[in-house]
C-alpha cells in the first residue's frame, strides 16, 4: 500500500500561479497606483477602453471576467479623475457608453509605455523559448 504524500502548498499550481500574479500585478500596480492614483480594477478599465475603444461598463465586465460592483466602482473614480465620461444610451437608459476623455488617452498612452517596460523586464528573465512556452501554457489555462 502506498503511503499518501503530505500537501504542500508551495507546490500546488492554482497556488503557485496566484502567488505569480499578486507579486507582478503589485510591482506594476506601484507605477500605476504612484502616477495617476489608480486601484487595479481602474487600471483594466481603463485599459479595455484604451485597447478596444468606447464600451458599457457590461463590456467590460465580461471581456475582462471582473465583477459588475467592482466596474462600476472603477469606473465612478476613473469618472471622478476625468479619465473617462459616461453617456447614457437613447436605446436602454440603465446603461452607459463609457468614453475615455483626452486626459483619459493621455493616461492610457503613458501607462502603455510603462506597461511595455514592464513586460520587457519579466521577459528578460526567460529565454525566448521559455517565454513563448510559458505564455501558450497561460492561455490554456485562462481559456480552457
Amino acid at each position: 500500500m502506498s503511503e499518501k504524500q503530505p500537501f504542500e502548498l508551495r507546490d500546488f499550481t492554482p497556488y503557485l500561479l496566484n502567488q505569480a500574479a499578486e507579486a507582478t500585478g503589485s510591482r506594476f500596480q506601484s507605477i500605476y497606483k504612484s502616477k495617476y492614483g489608480m486601484l487595479r480594477t481602474e487600471w483594466r478599465v481603463l485599459f479595455h477602453l484604451g485597447c478596444y475603444g468606447d464600451m458599457t461598463a457590461k463590456d467590460i465586465c465580461e471581456r475582462a471576467g471582473l465583477h459588475k460592483t467592482k466596474v462600476s466602482r472603477a469606473v465612478s473614480a476613473l469618472a471622478l479623475k476625468r479619465f473617462l465620461e459616461r453617456h447614457e444610451l437613447p436605446q436602454d437608459r440603465r446603461h452607459e457608453r463609457l468614453t475615455l476623455t483626452t486626459a483619459g488617452h493621455r493616461a492610457f498612452e503613458d501607462l502603455v509605455g510603462d506597461a511595455q517596460a514592464f513586460d520587457a523586464q519579466l521577459a528578460a528573465r526567460f529565454s525566448h523559448d521559455e517565454l513563448a512556452l510559458l505564455k501558450k501554457m497561460l492561455v490554456q489555462l485562462a481559456h480552457p
